[in-house]
């Protein structure tokens, strides 16, 4: 029933070919990866046309995992791949006086998370330019960790953010799968080759060294804190819990700078350079056109909407990973693709 509910979405609301073999088989095609073209610029926030000078707005959605974010008729990108590539057409070309990092993101991979935070920090080396990180409705876990290497942090006065803490989402399935009569008997040389299976319950000291990991992953985010928020007060061991905050809250424990808006953000960076009529461009495939500062590109596999039941753990394609994500919901990760 639901195989069948599937192919009626796919078919009412796509241009799928489709050509019929028997009465009982179909056979689909799907078009082929496209490539969009080179990044273009699109001014959201105009300035001085006369003017050469330009801030770059950066947009930060979503799910941070290295993985394309794709699917049926889903064209979404590889966000760590697509946050280098803006990085690195801002930094060769000259007229660009400042970037602002519009963050609209619960976190996501450590690694991930990781890597861009490290591309920012060499992108502010190599260029100079000032960076301001602006936080929309959530910036928190990774997508907070990649906004302390910014100079200055904003916060909508809405915003969630903090999150400081990691999550390694692991299930035991192994009475579920028992109602399928389906019973996991891996055959295997290492003792812990497999740890973090779903098929069977964790021991102890499987649990103990999984801790011990995600620990350390929780050490070097605090450590980024620390030392990209010399005015926050690490007396509070709470801070680091993975609690969230409110924008306020934030501000209070030094967590950002102050509480604004977008615009405020772009006034910022343009003050930051003394180029008050610096125009504002967005940076979008040419065939993502953005008209507003506010403009986003669609980024969720189009499968991961189709499912009419999400159970944690059922829909697992991919390995689990280490997450700086705050996660309310245990499969928010698939919208990412894993």
């Amino acid at each position: 029933m639901i195989a069948a509910i599937g192919c009626l979405l796919l078919t009412a609301g796509c241009h799928t070919p489709l050509r019929a073999v028997t009465e009982s088989h179909v056979t689909t095609s799907t078009p082929p990866m496209i490539d969009t073209g080179p990044l273009a610029e699109f001014t959201v926030v105009p300035g001085d046309p006369a003017a050469g000078e330009r801030i770059a707005l950066v947009d930060i959605d979503g799910v941070l995992l290295n993985t394309d974010m794709t699917g049926f008729y889903s064209f979404g990108e590889n966000p760590v791949a697509l946050f280098r590539e803006k990085l690195d057409h801002i930094g060769a070309n000259r007229c660009f006086r400042g970037v602002v990092l519009r963050i609209n993101s619960p976190g996501g991979g450590v690694t991930a998370c990781d890597i861009m935070r490290r591309d920012l920090m060499t992108f502010k080396v190599r260029t100079g330019l000032p960076v301001v990180a602006c936080l929309l409705d959530v910036g928190a876990g990774g997508a907070y960790y990649l906004a302390t290497a910014a100079d200055q942090v904003v916060a909508h006065p809405t915003t969630v953010t903090g999150g400081i803490g990691v999550v390694l989402n692991l299930y035991n399935l192994q009475d579920a799968m028992a109602q399928f009569n389906v019973v996991g008997v891996p055959v295997k040389s290492g003792e812990h080759i497999d740890m973090g299976s779903p098929i069977r319950g964790q021991s102890d000291d499987v649990r103990a060294m999984l801790q011990t990991m995600a620990f350390e992953f929780h050490q070097r985010f605090r450590e980024a804190v620390e030392q990209s928020r010399p005015r926050h007060d690490p007396a509070h061991p709470e801070d680091f819990d993975g609690r969230v905050f409110t924008a306020g809250q934030a501000l209070e424990k030094h967590l950002i700078d102050s509480i604004g808006y977008l615009d405020d953000a772009v006034a910022i960076a343009r003050q930051a350079w003394r180029v008050p009529t610096a125009r504002v461009v967005l940076l979008h495939r040419r065939i993502d056109r953005a008209r507003t500062p506010y403009a986003i590109t669609p980024n969720v596999p189009m499968q991961g909407t189709m499912l009419p039941l999400s159970i944690p753990g059922f829909e697992r394609s991919r390995l689990p990973t280490f997450l700086y994500l705050w996660q309310p919901d245990p499969t928010l990760e698939r919208w990412g693709g894993k």
